[in-house]
């Protein structure tokens, strides 16, 4: 297998030094995010988003085993996205205190531990309780007589350090019925309208959940620290400074005030 990564040197800006390594550190942030199959690649760009080369793969064998190896191919590809989130939401507790993992920042509590308890807590019952395979430890926040909302926030007396082991445990238990069951394996979702479902179906449900609150927690991370990113490595973010952010947003604020004023001017009829 080859992976090519190819750049135009005189296409980059004044400084194609340092214009290079942005684009480097961001593949070595992003390639988890891509399938390295046969013929993948796309434009390579630069900070302002000009192509400036491309990348490529060749060199992959077919997968063997026909259609269980097709199976069990996307399989592996479903696993790899969930993993890739799970990582993303352990991330965005990385460096806090136990107070500003803690912090409500929206107007209806979001706060950065609840989001990953909540996450762990959905995992659970839809990779446990749905195949006949229940998580073996208790979830108190789910009982009939639990506060409301109790699996969006963390008690005093549970730790970062708790949430995320929980988090952890849940994630050996999804990952041994994956490996146990075929894509085709029917579960069923008692919450759901139309219960019956199949492991391939609650695993790209699964995904979709994990990613909405990964979302949420890009925002309300942002809000408590500055920290932005899909990783330690990669912000996935235009490398600038304070000075530059505080323009860019001034002028996205300009742009919503000149909208607005648009939008109430009155129409007027000839007459």
């Amino acid at each position: 297998m080859r992976f090519t990564l190819s750049v135009d040197l005189d296409a980059l800006p004044d400084d194609p030094t340092t214009e290079l390594g942005r684009i480097l550190r961001y593949w070595a942030g992003n390639l988890s995010h891509y399938d390295l199959a046969d013929g993948v690649g796309d434009d390579v760009r630069d900070s302002a988003y000009a192509a400036v080369g491309e990348w490529r793969v060749s060199g992959v064998p077919a997968p063997a085993g026909g259609a269980d190896g097709a199976a069990a191919d996307e399989k592996a590809t479903l696993q790899h996205y969930l993993d890739v989130l799970r990582k993303v939401l352990e991330w965005k507790l990385e460096g806090l205190s136990e107070r500003d993992a803690r912090r409500p920042l929206t107007p209806t509590g979001t706060n950065l531990l609840g989001l990953v308890k909540h996450v762990a807590s959905t995992e659970a019952g839809y990779l446990g309780e749905c195949f006949g395979r229940p998580f073996p430890e208790p979830m108190p926040w789910f009982e009939d007589d639990a506060e409301d909302n109790a699996d969006m926030w963390a008690t005093a007396d549970e730790s970062i350090e708790d949430i995320l082991a929980f988090y952890r445990r849940v994630q050996a238990h999804s990952d041994a019925t994956v490996a146990a069951l075929p894509l085709d394996a029917p579960g069923r979702v008692p919450w759901w309208g139309t219960p019956d479902v199949t492991l391939h179906r609650v695993l790209v449900h699964m995904i979709d959940e994990t990613a909405r609150h990964a979302g949420h927690a890009d925002i309300v991370r942002e809000l408590v620290d500055g920290v932005v990113g899909l990783n330690v490595r990669n912000p996935n973010l235009p490398d600038r400074d304070a000075e530059w952010w505080g323009a860019y947003v001034a002028h996205l604020d300009e742009l919503a005030e000149q909208a607005g004023a648009a939008q109430q001017v009155p129409e007027t009829g000839e007459g």
